[in-house]
């Protein structure tokens, strides 16, 4: 049987203020061709179909035509909502839906219920793990704790336990929306972090022949059975070197995996630029760029006058500008931005409190305390982006 894996989707999401609406519609023109030309038996969406709970209509649009278009190929889709989608929203419709071959895998309750397909060599079992957000799912999976390892094992567990009483020879697909351990993040994912700790082990998927992963936008591969399809378009400049792909999976008689990844459409390449003014203008070596999204980082030593208008005379599509003088003394100049990248809130936090006690950080309670409150936000946010 023959998979086509792909995710992140991030349907509404712009880039740098930049619409990329048209970037997505051409991509779903290019997945329901890869449908018909490869001769696909199925399609996996892992998660994050929408950029955010409530999207806009053009978004909503142009999902209903892909719903539409999925459905006319005679393929059977199979999705899931990933931690940007509102649950709740995504899955309306979705037992009518399911008659045109479009299974919605919205409700975690229903993880143990796969979608059940077939080919000459039997039937495959295809399982739906939404997207799990370990506070509010602790007790459908009644876990002691709320971490992504809990909850995704516990929901795993269930989906063995059904697959024990298929057909022998019954094979298996799983779709999960999670970070695991391995993978390689980039700047426009949403933190997942629960309690300091996201990643969950690829072990825990054991027992099955295939895991389709949701939400890190980097095609990847965990393990020959365990892979992340990433995003078809780049959402931040931290993507620049990536190869947007799609997984065309293989599902062998018993169980062997093989995988290809088929090139996804590049609206308009990315490029990070780095260097003074003068010589970002005049390197003839960057003229493959003039027509690329760029990011520039000046290192001038002292703010150049209208570097962005500048910048635009020879590489108009210059969306983002960052400044970081090159100087001796980089690390008591560094700016506030600086000084804050790649740190999660939680180090921010812990630094701070360091600071204002002169140099003594949080103790073990204190950084539980902490833990549990942007936990508690974090599930807030999202309970309020679903009611509203």
């Amino acid at each position: 049987m023959r998979f086509l894996h792909t995710s992140d989707w991030h349907l509404g999401r712009s880039f740098h203020r930049v619409s990329l609406l048209d970037a997505q519609a051409a991509f779903l023109d290019h997945l329901v061709a890869t449908v018909r030309d490869r001769d696909v038996d199925a399609v996996l969406v892992a998660g994050d179909v929408y950029d955010r709970a409530v999207p806009p209509l053009a978004a909503v649009e142009l999902f209903d035509e892909a719903l539409h278009r999925l459905a006319d190929t005679g393929v059977p889709t199979v999705m899931i909502s990933g931690n940007h989608d509102s649950a709740r929203r995504l899955g309306v419709g979705a037992g009518l839906i399911e008659r045109a071959g479009i299974h919605l895998r919205t409700d975690p309750a229903g993880c143990a219920t796969p979608v059940l397909l077939s080919d000459a060599h039997g039937e495959v079992a295809c399982y739906g793990l939404p997207y799990l957000e370990p506070a509010l799912v602790r007790d459908e999976f009644k876990t002691d704790k709320a971490r992504h390892e809990a909850v995704i094992g516990a929901a795993m567990r269930r989906v063995r336990a059904d697959l024990a009483t298929r057909a022998e020879g019954t094979r298996s697909v799983v779709l999960a929306h999670a970070f695991v351990a391995g993978g390689e993040e980039s700047d426009s994912e949403r933190d997942i972090t629960v309690g300091g700790v996201c990643a969950v082990p690829a072990g825990v998927f054991h027992g099955v022949d295939y895991v389709a992963l949701g939400h890190l936008h980097g095609c990847q591969t965990i393990t020959d059975r365990v892979r992340y399809s990433g995003s078809p378009l780049a959402y931040s400049f931290s993507e620049s070197l990536h190869r947007k792909t799609m997984w065309l999976v293989d599902l062998g008689a018993k169980g062997e995996v093989t995988a290809e990844r088929v090139g996804c459409p590049v609206p308009r390449p990315l490029a990070r630029l780095r260097g003074t003014l003068d010589d970002l203008l005049d390197d003839p070596q960057l003229e493959r760029h003039e027509q690329s999204f760029v990011e520039a980082t000046l290192t001038d030593p002292v703010r150049p006058a209208e570097p962005m208008a500048r910048l635009a005379e020879r590489f108009p599509y210059t969306l983002a500008l960052v400044f970081e003088p090159d100087r001796s003394d980089e690390d008591a100049a560094a700016s506030y931005a600086q000084r804050l990248k790649g740190r999660s809130d939680q180090q921010i936090a812990e630094d701070f409190v360091a600071h204002v006690r002169g140099g003594s950080g949080p103790d073990d309670r204190e950084r539980t305390v902490l833990h549990g409150a942007f936990d508690d936000v974090r599930v807030d946010e999202g309970v309020r982006e679903v009611s509203r």
